[in-house]
């Protein structure tokens, strides 16, 4: 093809596609909360509602894969370049915001991907295997990756920021020794950690309220790196890192904490999840767990449907509800609730700081062999969940929970500060 015939076809839709680009156009006139503005590849400038957001389509054919794709179909024609945006956060708010309406776009052509989607998540299925498998698909990326991005401690979840002009590396510590207070963490203590990640939260609790720590990961590089840190910090003697599934745990432990794991269990086990949270903890014992959440009223959407998350970042992920895990924790435990914390706007700064890093970054990214489909592919992910939590469409609290023997101050703790 000559080069004027290329940018006749990039200056003018097919058929289908312009089709496709009035279906699109229709279903984001049709959306009531805040605006974007289109610009096509002719030049043309559409605009929808009112608001800031605005993104750039450089392929007429994204208005098709958007048809027959949904905002999956979307994420995909973003990932291979076909559109772009000065400020994706932006237009990911827009959607969040927008997020009962959306479901629109997931109907006519793209519903008959659904069921592929799902028949192919089936595959991903959080069984010990599986586990193990959905685990290193994301986790064992390199730890000189996620270095690049996170704080010195390597903490890849929510920080907490206790104050407006707080940086990602205070955050990180401020949220670990609150976790820790939150517990009441004492010398002597044995804690069980469920979720390793890099050691951070181990050497915290150990270091600084003298606990031993039995803490357990899946991924093999996590392990590695972790057991490192905490020979060096001379912690050996007092944290104890193993590779195993929650499923294959044993003995108790006067508190126990999981931070951003149980979205790796997989609704089909989440009683499962539950009961082994019951029996490894002490009667008079403590349980912690931060975790994301979806709405109460979207969690089945959630929990039947494949998204971007579910088919890209976190194979087998799922998030639970409020009211999901409180029913878990009453049926299948012997545990008390005692606080309920929300921190969602604290992920959404934090997600805004490991971007940063993450753009400032994409060079040495490229270096170590990641593609550019791979990076636009995080850079999504990083702001599509920012823009989530910005909204509210997406959250993250600390569940806290005591035994039934439990004897200490149960007022404050409900009543626990920042």
């Amino acid at each position: 093809m000559m080069d004027g015939d290329k940018a006749l076809v990039m200056r003018h839709p097919t058929w289908l596609q312009g089709v496709a680009r009035k279906l699109v156009h229709k279903r984001l006139a049709a959306l009531p909360v805040g605006g974007l503005s289109l610009y096509e590849p002719d030049g043309t400038q559409v605009r929808f509602g009112d608001g800031a957001a605005s993104l750039r389509i450089a392929d007429w054919d994204c208005y098709r894969r958007m048809v027959t794709g949904g905002a999956l179909g979307a994420a995909e024609a973003y990932m291979d370049g076909g559109w772009d945006s000065p400020d994706l956060v932006a237009v990911m708010r827009y959607f969040a915001a927008n997020i009962e309406a959306m479901r629109s776009l997931e109907g006519g052509a793209a519903l008959l991907v659904k069921p592929l989607l799902k028949v192919l998540h089936s595959a991903h299925r959080n069984s010990v295997n599986g586990s193990r498998r959905n685990i290193a698909a994301h986790y064992d990326l390199g730890n000189e990756f996620f270095a690049l991005f996170l704080d010195a401690r390597m903490m890849y979840s929510s920080a907490i920021y206790p104050g407006p002009e707080v940086d990602l590396e205070t955050a990180s510590v401020h949220k670990l020794d609150l976790i820790c207070r939150r517990l009441r963490l004492s010398e002597g203590m044995h804690l069980l950690e469920i979720g390793t990640g890099w050691g951070g939260l181990a050497i915290h609790a150990a270091r600084h309220h003298g606990v031993r720590v039995t803490t357990t990961t899946l991924s093999r590089e996590q392990a590695r790196y972790a057991r490192e840190k905490i020979k060096t910090a001379g912690l050996d003697h007092r944290i104890e890192v193993l590779e195993r599934d929650y499923r294959e745990l044993s003995g108790v432990y006067d508190r126990v904490v999981s931070v951003e794991m149980v979205e790796a269990v997989g609704h089909q086990y989440l009683d499962g999840y539950f009961d082994i949270l019951n029996s490894r903890l002490k009667p008079d014992g403590m349980l912690l767990l931060q975790a994301i959440t979806v709405p109460d009223q979207r969690y089945e959407y959630a929990r039947d449907n494949v998204d971007f998350i579910k088919r890209y970042i976190f194979p087998g992920g799922f998030l639970p509800s409020v009211t999901v895990m409180s029913d878990a924790l009453r049926r299948r435990t012997r545990l008390v609730p005692v606080a309920l914390h929300d921190i969602g706007h604290d992920y959404a700064r934090t997600l805004g700081h490991w971007r940063q890093r993450f753009v400032s970054a994409l060079p040495r990214i490229r270096e170590m062999g990641f593609d550019e489909r791979f990076c636009r592919m995080w850079d999504y992910y990083l702001c599509y969940c920012q823009g989530a939590f910005l909204e509210r469409a997406i959250s993250t609290v600390h569940l806290l929970a005591v035994g039934p023997c439990y004897r200490g101050d149960m007022i404050r703790l409900g009543l626990e500060h920042r």
